[in-house]
């Protein structure tokens, strides 16, 4: 696309945020549509894990690697400076059938060129004192990080220099002659050259996904500080229960609590989370959190000194396929969508942004993102005509 283009960005999430930022760097003007207040959505309700030892076997796996250098890339480079750090990812098994799927975990991460340090009990407790007795067998991903989502968006937004309209509902995408040319919002229509639908949960209804995206809601605990501004120990605690729901959604239908233990930079802990699937409610619930805290105290026993100060809940977009969407629409030329992340937003995000604006642009993927395809879902994806006189609630703030 020439020099100078207008692109209409749905969404002012991470995905949305971080391709406005590329989109400007490559000369392009850019209008960034966001239907709430800043960071309404999942962006801003997020652990910031960016770690590849969390991730699926296969295709998510080498993406999130992907991801995670590209983190490193920009932080270097200075766009992200100060918002992003390395630190290790401890994974742990409390039972039998944890340590089954830890081991078989960490060969796939070996397998796929992920550095991996196999613990002994004795190991972890020396990375971290006064460990509580019911971990049996554990492992280190030391190169993962750590971003905190609302503060890379407002970095990439500030870096885009765009145009930022809050409250802006989208209700439908206009199509005229096959092509995307803007898109009817409450406060009128707004022009483009293309269209980049990055807009969470609100994709559904401007892209016909309706059947195809689902809610997925987390619940998160954070604690008052053990100490200031130093964190307790050097990276997360993330259970094998964590590891068994990305690789079998199953299993958090059974269990919906995939305990993560995250000393923060400031001194306090993050402790999380449930995946609620099918519930897009941003309520916490007694059951949960109580049942959260318990296994919490049981595997790191000073967490029941700390004081919690603030319970939250956000709401994941999820694919009925687990994978995210990325790509143009079917049938409509201009028309691209980036969304279905879930958990893996933030580690995914800014990577996502830069392939979200090159597609957007015409242009080609860096590597091979097939698997993401909107393609794979061609006849269950509303045509281009259709979603156009669909009319909806208007999109989501949150990518």
């Amino acid at each position: 696309m020439k020099s100078g283009a207008h692109i209409v960005v749905v969404g002012a999430g991470i995905v949305g945020a971080s391709a406005a930022c590329f989109l400007r760097q490559a000369g392009h003007q850019v209008t960034v549509l966001d239907a709430d207040t800043p960071m309404a959505g999942a962006s801003g309700a997020s652990d910031g894990s960016v770690s590849v030892g969390s991730k699926k076997p296969g295709f998510m796996m080498d993406v999130a690697q992907r991801a995670r250098d590209f983190y490193v890339e920009l932080e270097r480079d200075g766009v992200l400076a100060g918002l992003f750090h390395q630190r290790p990812t401890f994974l742990f098994a409390r039972d039998e059938r944890e340590a089954e799927v830890l081991s078989l975990h960490a060969t796939d991460l070996i397998d796929a060129g992920v550095r991996v340090d196999r613990l002994g009990v004795d190991e972890l407790a020396s990375r971290i004192p006064r460990l509580g007795g019911s971990i049996v067998s554990a492992v280190s991903v030391p190169d993962d990080g750590h971003a905190i989502g609302y503060r890379i968006v407002d970095r990439m937004l500030r870096l885009a220099d765009a145009r930022v309209i809050r409250r802006a509902a989208v209700n439908k995408v206009r199509i005229e002659r096959g092509r995307a040319v803007g898109v009817e919002t409450d406060i009128g229509f707004i022009g483009g050259d293309a269209v980049l639908i990055a807009a969470g949960l609100g994709s559904k209804h401007l892209m016909g996904l309706g059947e195809i995206l689902r809610a997925r809601k987390g619940q998160i605990v954070i604690t008052d500080r053990a100490a200031e501004n130093q964190p307790a120990f050097d990276g997360p605690l993330m259970s094998a229960a964590y590891l068994a729901a990305k690789r079998d959604v199953s299993a958090s239908r059974r269990d919906p609590i995939s305990l993560v233990i995250d000393p923060l930079l400031t001194g306090q802990f993050l402790l999380g989370g449930t995946r609620e699937d099918g519930i897009g409610d941003r309520e916490t619930t007694v059951n949960h959190i109580s049942a959260m805290l318990k296994q919490a105290v049981m595997v790191y026993p000073p967490l029941a000194q700390r004081r919690v100060i603030r319970t939250f809940a956000g709401v994941r977009t999820a694919s009925v396929d687990g994978m995210p969407i990325v790509g143009a629409h079917p049938d409509a030329d201009g028309l691209t969508i980036a969304t279905g992340f879930e958990g893996d937003g933030i580690c995914l995000g800014p990577l996502m942004g830069r392939i979200a604006a090159a597609l957007a642009l015409g242009e080609a993927s860096p590597f091979n993102i097939s698997p993401m395809s909107p393609a794979r879902f061609a006849n269950r994806i509303q045509r281009a005509d259709d979603v156009d006189a669909a009319g909806s609630s208007g999109a989501s703030a949150g990518a």
